[in-house]
């Protein structure tokens, strides 16, 4: 197969549309279906915490941490996999490796239940490798394909499409969520109880084999976004070049490479304050950012009054869904914005608004009060995404050694979500209270702010 050139349609799409791909398990795993899974699992129990390595830990704690090692793991993998891949000149060995370690996870999280508890941890913590690596590898290439005055768009482009793949697919969901009965799922109940003839314990067993029902639909939802997953990259796959091959006068030492690689994309640095600066910023407001989207829905799965579970498990994939929708338009929105105003200026104003959202959610009550602040979240969640992707891209120096310095890029922001993930889960186990841990989210917005500030003056002294 003849390789597609540089800045082509084609290869852009390709490339745009792992998007499609992978994000339905950052919107059904990471954000909606599967906190909603879990939340239920400790409802249906019972209990509030578990025992696990011999001490009690509560839920919201629990899977704080797990997220937070699983970033450990990538922030130190990523180095590795950036090196061997530099020097073998095959990077796509590696994004596909990734790309089925995190589909076949997903397809395991079937089999999550509290008595399973290490196995459905596992699966969750390699789902988490599996999407952050490959995703990593993938942004890795958008210099290799498109050209600078490509990036912003095609970047946008590839949120939007995750975005509109991954609602799609929750609808789906959602539909097998909520009407079990239509996909087969058992909602039968005991026949001694409908021969008891009394209204009220046969509409608790209802109830109760609903809820089974819905349980068991979640499960196989989180198998349906392992065969997206899976089934779609393969357009990527297809069209996407090999990589860049780096020639080594150390090849006993490949491995570790990568960390070298590091090593000296910091010393570069040093020659290039624009970019540096730019990463001290996003390495700060990036922690922010991810920690939101990986606890929103647990926030709002325990912090908000919905009142019944089904009202629970509705509001929070409407919530999601709403989310998704707007950032779709975020996304768009942010590409022109930094067209007109430039990248800084663009990524300051969000920034500030972020802060907002986060002044806000402390005070959350109500669903309503959700489905407004996921509003404001969607409007900017893409934004941010998108266009920091694409700043860093063009901050880079000529080089073909894309790859180390997106690995850079991805480790700075793989530390920012340890450190994010572990404060906010810290934080809400001492104090009993995971709202009071978006405090400190406020504190990082802000520094974000200051930061791309003197982003702006190396610029303009340039």
């Amino acid at each position: 197969m003849a390789l597609l050139e540089k800045g082509s349609k084609k290869l852009l799409n390709a490339w745009a549309f792992y998007d499609w791909a992978n994000s339905v398990y950052s919107l059904v795993i990471t954000s909606a279906v599967f906190p909603i899974f879990y939340g239920a699992l400790f409802r249906k129990a019972g209990i509030e915490k578990i025992l696990i390595f011999g001490g009690e830990i509560e839920r919201a704690p629990l899977i704080s941490y797990t997220t937070s090692l699983a970033f450990v793991f990538i922030a130190l993998v990523t180095p590795l996999i950036s090196g061997v891949a530099d020097y073998i000149g095959n990077k796509k060995v590696f994004m596909k490796f990734f790309c089925y370690l995190g589909g076949l996870s997903c397809i395991g999280l079937y089999w999550f239940a509290l008595d399973n508890i290490y196995f459905g941890l596992t699966c969750y913590f390699f789902g988490l490798v599996g999407f952050w690596v490959s995703f990593a590898i993938n942004n890795s290439y958008l210099p290799d394909v498109a050209f600078e005055h490509q990036q912003d768009k095609i970047s946008a482009k590839g949120f939007s499409l995750g975005y509109a793949g991954s609602v799609l697919l929750l609808l789906v969901n959602l539909a097998m969520v909520m009407f079990p009965q239509f996909f087969g799922f058992d909602m039968s109940i005991p026949e001694a109880i409908t021969q008891t003839g009394n209204e009220t314990l046969i509409n608790q067993a209802i109830d109760k084999a609903k809820g089974e029902a819905s349980i068991e639909a979640m499960k196989v939802s989180f198998m349906t976004v392992g065969i997206w997953w899976m089934l779609f990259s393969q357009y990527t796959f297809f069209h996407l070049p090999k990589g860049n091959k780096k020639e080594s006068s150390d090849k006993k030492n490949i491995i570790f490479n990568g960390f070298k690689e590091l090593k000296l994309v910091w010393n570069q640095l040093l020659d290039q304050p624009k970019l540096k600066r730019y990463l001290v910023a996003f390495f700060v407001y990036s922690m922010a950012v991810q920690t939101v989207m990986l606890i929103a829905t647990y926030f709002g799965e325990e912090e908000i009054n919905w009142g019944t579970d089904d009202e629970r498990t509705m509001g929070l994939i409407i919530s999601i869904l709403l989310i998704q929708v707007i950032a779709i338009a975020g996304a768009l929105i942010t590409a022109r914005a930094s067209k007109v105003y430039g990248n800084i200026k663009t990524l300051i104003v969000i920034n500030i608004l972020w802060v907002c959202i986060c002044v806000y959610a402390y005070f959350l009550i109500t669903p309503m009060d959700f489905y407004i602040a996921a509003g404001f979240v969607g409007i900017v969640m893409g934004g941010i995404q998108a266009l920091s992707r694409s700043t860093y891209s063009k901050f880079l120096p000529e080089t073909k050694d894309t790859t180390s310095f997106f690995s850079f890029y991805d480790v700075a922001e793989k530390v920012g979500i340890v450190i994010g993930t572990f404060l906010y889960g810290f934080i809400a186990q001492v104090t009993g209270s995971m709202r009071n841990a978006i405090l400190f989210l406020i504190v990082f917005f802000l520094s974000g702010v200051f930061l791309l500030l003197r982003v702006r003056k190396t610029e303009k002294k340039a």
